[in-house]
This record gives structure tokens, C-alpha cells and sequence, in this order.
């Protein structure tokens, strides 16, 4: 019976190369020559940005998503927090990475998957991903369309078997 995995896994290596991009942008950009703006990663999960005012701040999360998206990460798996002010009039904004699908989503998925009632297509929660399984390839086919359009996660769909 064929079946697939719905995953949310981020690269974690291209998003700390898609970081050290915007870092060297903002470095060298004019117009934040002089402002106290940096951008840190911890390597795991959270990145945070520094900027001297709230137009910066915008500006930096634009250039952040442009490099995140061209390494081929899905901006979807980025989580904005609210900005702060931060020490000397400066703003701080946390940004966290989504890794894996939470017990609520999963859950969300699951239900969708049911609610079209296609035939014989079961959706099963396995820890941190949900696994397809139905009689025919366009079904499951059709399940991944219906999943891309219907839930703001950033999926991917792995370990397609016949």
C-alpha cells in the first residue's frame, strides 16, 4: 500500500549560511553604516535581531527572508516574535525555527485529511510527523496538493513507497 511521510525539518547549515549572508549585507550596506545592527545565531533554533530603530529592524527581517528563501528553506518556518525595546533606545526581535510538526498540527492534519473522506486514505501521528497511507498514488498525490494549500506549515513529504 503506498505510503509517504509529512515532516517539517528545517536545514539548519543553510539557514546559519542564509544568516551569515544577511550579517554580511547589513555589515555592508549604507544605510545601516554607523547603527549598533548585528544578527546572531545560536546554531539551533532561535535568531535574533539587532537594530538601532524600528525601520532598520524591518529592513533586516526583508534582507533575513530574501537569503532564507534563496537557500531554499521555507519562510514559513520562520517564527517572528513582537519586537522590543531593547538597552539605549535599540530594538531586539527574536525569530524562532520551526522544527517539527507539534501534537496540535498534527492533530490539524490528520482531521483535514479526514474531513475530504477519500477513500481508504488513513493519516497516522508518529511523533513529530504524520504518515499517508492509501490505496492509490493520486490519492496520496492529492493529499499533498490538498496539504500545501490548506495548512501554513512548512512541509515536506518524504519517504514516498509504492
Amino acid at each position: 500500500m503506498p505510503s509517504f511521510d509529512v515532516v517539517s525539518e528545517v536545514d539548519l547549515q543553510e539557514v546559519d549560511n542564509a544568516v551569515n549572508q544577511a550579517r554580511k549585507e547589513v555589515e555592508t550596506r549604507y544605510d545601516f553604516r554607523g547603527s549598533n545592527s548585528k544578527i546572531e545565531f545560536d546554531k539551533k533554533e532561535l535568531i535574533t535581531l539587532h537594530a538601532s530603530d524600528k525601520m532598520k529592524l524591518q529592513a533586516m527581517t526583508d534582507i533575513l527572508n530574501q537569503k532564507i528563501s534563496k537557500r531554499g528553506v521555507g519562510i514559513r518556518a520562520l517564527d517572528y516574535k513582537e519586537p522590543e525595546e531593547a538597552s539605549m533606545g535599540s530594538m531586539r526581535q527574536q525569530v524562532m525555527i520551526k522544527q517539527g510538526i507539534s501534537s496540535d498540527d498534527a492533530k490539524k492534519i490528520v482531521k483535514l485529511i479526514k474531513d475530504e473522506k477519500m477513500k481508504k486514505v488513513q493519516a497516522q501521528i508518529q511523533q513529530e510527523q504524520v504518515r499517508v497511507t492509501g490505496p492509490k498514488r493520486d490519492d496520496l498525490q492529492s493529499v499533498i496538493a490538498l496539504l500545501k494549500e490548506k495548512v501554513d506549515l512548512e512541509l515536506q513529504f518524504v519517504n514516498f513507497r509504492d
